[in-house]
């Protein structure tokens, strides 16, 4: 991370690659805000002799497995939340909202909060949907790239 010190247009193209490899799970993104992207097996009688463990939409499982290698993981998100004073998901659609290209270390700082996070708490993923902030994320970025580069960004499905 750390762009700090660089011009507008090298963040853009910083970030530019690997975020047009997540702007292809943007039209399902948008489909699924507001679902659930999970479920618990229990086959016939598995719940009496057994732990249920929660299943994955394979979309989902695609998009993080795509995020994880992209330069917006960060694992000092942490201190983004505490920079910015993020508690919850309306804290970081506010943030998304308002974010500008200058931003961009902010807006990887919540993609890894969701992605990274999810390493230990799954239920991050499938959160990371119903709430919005994935669609609220790749929008603003794709908009905020479009502007820097001056030019309109393919939607591109899987």
């Amino acid at each position: 991370m750390g762009t700090g010190m660089l011009s507008s247009e090298e963040v853009v193209e910083y970030y530019r690659a690997d975020a047009m490899k997540l702007f292809r799970y943007l039209s399902w993104l948008e489909t699924k805000t507001g679902q659930s992207t999970s479920s618990y097996y229990g086959a016939d009688g598995i719940a009496t002799n057994s732990i249920a463990f929660p299943v994955y939409d394979s979309t989902l499982l695609s998009f993080v497995k795509e995020a994880e290698n992209t330069c917006f993981m960060d694992r000092n998100y942490v201190y983004v939340y505490t920079r910015n004073r993020l508690k919850t998901g309306k804290d970081e659609l506010r943030l998304i909202e308002k974010a500008t290209i200058r931003d961009m270390d902010n807006m990887a700082g919540i993609l890894s909060h969701y992605i990274l996070g999810g390493r230990r708490k799954a239920a991050l993923w499938s959160q990371g949907v119903s709430n919005g902030v994935y669609v609220a994320l790749l929008k603003k970025m794709k908009d905020l790239i479009e502007y820097w580069d001056g030019e309109r960004v393919k939607n591109t499905q899987e």
